[in-house]
């Protein structure tokens, strides 16, 4: 009897294990038939087919902005025909509204009132539309950047108010536009500042708006330091000893980049240069005036440089009488002397003239 209900419950067990497994077989066989895309988790970012369609319709290449800005095209508000419309307008042809919306395929997510506006905005700046298609067609990016557009609008009247002329202003609003995102205030502080240090460095009221469009044209970046630093740099400049009439020229020279150094760092720089070359107050304001340049390179390299000659067996005394080879980088200082030594020319006797000047120069030679 025992030994029967053994039996009995060993094949219970066989036949619920063999129940259990053809079952599974059953869901694996139900599982592999369904078809992978059904099985794969849902795609949140689907493509807005509209917006696929109206792009194609342009013939502007989506496998590109697929390729770089693929979320552009998921979103679900987006006005293809109104921005090409706009362009159009504008006297962009085909061809260029295409190549605008593949570059910059966020152009077609802002909203045509905006995009109008911003149109308007700009071409109080341009002398007709055909330049403005062209600015679009290069800087889409800066165009149809859509925010801070009052701000945009009052630091281009500002800008104007200054006797600026149309062409320097659109440069700074293609190659510098976070000056125009900025309150205007931010701006007229600096711009304030900027007149203030001229006139007071020996500058006229005559000349001062001419003396702000060239230093904006060559490096309109400087609207963006704070108006405290060209006092901190004019009047640590004045306490080494610079007369307004230098002051003026190291302001003015070299993109304004005297703007961008910190106090400290120019200390640290002139300290060193009075010590290595072993020269008095007034010959190391010289040497500053003589070549600005070594004010903006990294302490490190500049006695990088200064030890590489002494290490060829250049004297200090020839270094101060060129002071511009501290301006040349060690590898082409070095190729220079070396090129000189081959036709027979020591620099260690003589002036070190001879390995100045830029690549052009030295290519004069014909070494």
């Amino acid at each position: 009897m025992m030994a029967m209900t053994c039996s009995d419950t060993l094949s219970a067990m066989l036949r619920v294990t063999t129940a259990i497994f053809l079952s599974t077989c059953r869901r694996m066989r139900l599982l592999l038939s369904v078809p992978a895309s059904t099985l794969a988790p849902p795609n949140k970012n689907s493509e807005n087919q509209l917006t696929v369609s109206s792009l194609c319709n342009l013939s502007v290449d989506i496998h590109k902005i697929r390729r770089f800005k693929a979320w552009v095209l998921s979103e679900g508000s987006a006005y293809v025909r109104e921005t090409a419309d706009l362009l159009r307008d504008m006297g962009a042809d085909h061809e260029v509204i295409a190549r605008i919306l593949e570059t910059h395929p966020e152009a077609f997510l802002c909203h045509p009132e905006d995009v109008a506006a911003q149109r308007d905005l700009w071409l109080s700046v341009c002398s007709c539309k055909h330049e403005l298609v062209s600015i679009v067609e290069k800087f889409p990016a800066s165009f149809f950047t859509l925010i801070h557009q009052r701000n945009q609008r009052d630091n281009i009247l500002f800008l104007q108010s200054l006797q600026l002329n149309k062409g320097l202003i659109r440069k700074m609003m293609t190659s510098t536009p976070q000056i125009f995102s900025r309150p205007v205030e931010s701006n007229q502080e600096v711009i304030t500042t900027l007149k203030e240090v001229y006139l007071e460095l020996g500058g006229n009221n005559v000349d001062v708006h001419f003396w702000l469009q060239v230093l904006l044209s060559q490096n309109p970046c400087i609207l963006l330091q704070p108006a405290q630093v060209w006092r901190d740099i004019v009047g640590f400049l004045k306490e080494q000893g610079f007369t307004t009439e230098e002051l003026l020229s190291l302001v003015s020279s070299h993109r304004a980049l005297v703007a961008e150094l910190q106090p400290e760092s120019m200390w640290l720089m002139l300290a060193f240069i009075e010590s290595a070359l072993d020269c008095s107050k007034v010959e190391l304001k010289h040497i500053v005036i003589r070549c600005p340049d070594i004010l903006f390179y990294s302490l490190p390299t500049m006695m990088g440089r200064f030890q590489a000659l002494m290490d060829f067996g250049i004297s200090t005394k020839q270094v101060k009488e060129s002071p511009n080879v501290l301006e040349l980088s060690t590898p082409v200082v070095l190729y220079r002397i070396h090129k000189l030594a081959s036709y027979g020319y020591d620099v260690r006797s003589s002036s070190l003239d001879y390995i100045l000047g830029t690549n052009t120069d030295w290519a004069k030679l014909n070494l």
